[in-house]
């Protein structure tokens, strides 16, 4: 099983606002125009088996309107109850499970890539050494303060730079594996 990071982050870190907004981002609500350009999200989507996020990323993602993620199986991480709306796909669902039982069991439905997503679930998937690659995108703008995406760490998790793009309208996306401790 491998667990694959896609994310957009502030220069100065975060990857929303204190309260979870990405108004800063642009093609947000209220961020400014959209672009047509995906930044290889689309490539990188259809490599995935399944995205695990946690529940805070969850609720931020229904607050966008349309469900982003089509068809594709979603799981989400929580240790409170969770109701789901109606008008998602049967392929939602909700587990609390750790990071390691959630792969072992993902790994013997014969899954492959998992997208990983949001901040608190990025640091405890990468505490739990089931992050291998790492695709940041960061945005020229600086919020200031908001939500990391990276927290306190045990140890050093070293990482290989793989490669970066730069794109015209400033973003620069650099993707790295993480290396094994």
């Amino acid at each position: 099983m491998h667990g694959r990071v896609f994310i957009a982050v502030s220069l100065d870190g975060f990857i929303a606002r204190k309260d979870g907004s990405l108004d800063w981002l642009p093609g947000s609500e209220g961020a400014g125009d959209q672009t047509a350009e995906d930044f290889g999200y689309q490539q990188f989507m259809e490599e995935i088996d399944v995205l695990v996020m946690g529940r805070h990323t969850f609720e931020m993602v229904l607050s966008f309107g349309t469900w982003p993620y089509g068809d594709k199986r979603v799981i989400v991480l929580s240790s409170q109850s969770l109701s789901l709306p109606d008008h998602l796909p049967a392929s939602v669902e909700v587990r609390n499970s750790s990071p390691t039982q959630l792969f072992q069991d993902l790994a013997s439905e014969d899954l492959h890539n998992a997208y990983i997503d949001g901040g608190i679930t990025i640091q405890r998937f990468l505490a739990a050494g089931l992050i291998d690659e790492l695709i940041i995108t960061r945005i020229p703008t600086l919020i200031g303060e908001g939500l990391p995406l990276f927290g306190a760490l045990a140890q050093d998790i070293p990482l290989q730079h793989r490669e970066t793009r730069t794109f015209e309208n400033g973003f620069v996306q650099s993707r790295y594996a993480v290396q094994s401790t």
